[in-house]
């Protein structure tokens, strides 16, 4: 009896998009992946583990009493949508407890915007989980990909590698460090928090 008054353990849902496979690995579209196994490593989670019948890498750990479900969709990115779906139906995540972590190139590189509620703006993984959940109520952490905002690029971009000057700005600015610590201050005390402190 006790049990049914105990509160239900709060589910966060991170999703680091990106494309699987060692071609795509350190391009401009797999910064979300970056991110995110730069966050498990830093925060000692467990071994990702590949569950195919979700598509997808994952690793869990609870940290300040919330189970924490880190998420690689190994769909590619245009259908990143079904893998995060399944996820969010079978842990039954609150719409505001899913977050995406993804490249955007309409932020500068070295920097990072933490959103909510706003369209895909191009971004064809982003698109596609609107598509499959029906709604754009999540959070997204979207990190800077290219040197220049608002530029007219092609698909071929964002598949491209960063050169040279490119690495030494997210060196200089930390910006992995810094997104995986922009997710710790979330889960610690509220996405609201941390929006504050970096936006």
């Amino acid at each position: 009896m006790l049990s049914f008054f105990l509160k239900k353990q709060e589910k966060i849902l991170i999703i680091g998009l990106g494309n699987p496979g060692e071609k795509f690995q350190d391009t401009r579209h797999n910064l979300g992946f970056k991110a995110i196994d730069f966050f498990s490593e830093k925060n000692l989670f467990p071994s990702w583990q590949n569950i195919e019948k979700f598509m997808a890498k994952i690793s869990t750990k609870e940290i300040n009493k919330k189970k924490i479900i880190l998420v690689k969709p190994q769909t590619f990115m245009n259908k990143s949508g079904k893998a995060v779906k399944l996820l969010a139906s079978y842990y039954k995540v609150a719409q505001k407890n899913i977050w995406i972590i993804h490249d955007d190139l309409d932020i500068l590189i070295g920097r990072i915007k933490i959103s909510k509620a706003r369209g895909a703006g191009g971004h064809k993984g982003v698109q596609s989980i609107i598509e499959n959940l029906k709604t754009k109520n999540f959070i997204r952490f979207r990190i800077g990909a290219s040197l220049e905002s608002n530029m007219e690029k092609g698909n071929e971009f964002v598949l491209k590698r960063f050169n040279s000057e490119e690495i030494n700005i997210f060196k200089q600015c930390k910006t992995i460090e810094n997104c995986s610590q922009m997710i710790a201050i979330a889960i610690d005390k509220g996405i609201k928090e941390a929006m504050n402190k970096y936006n």
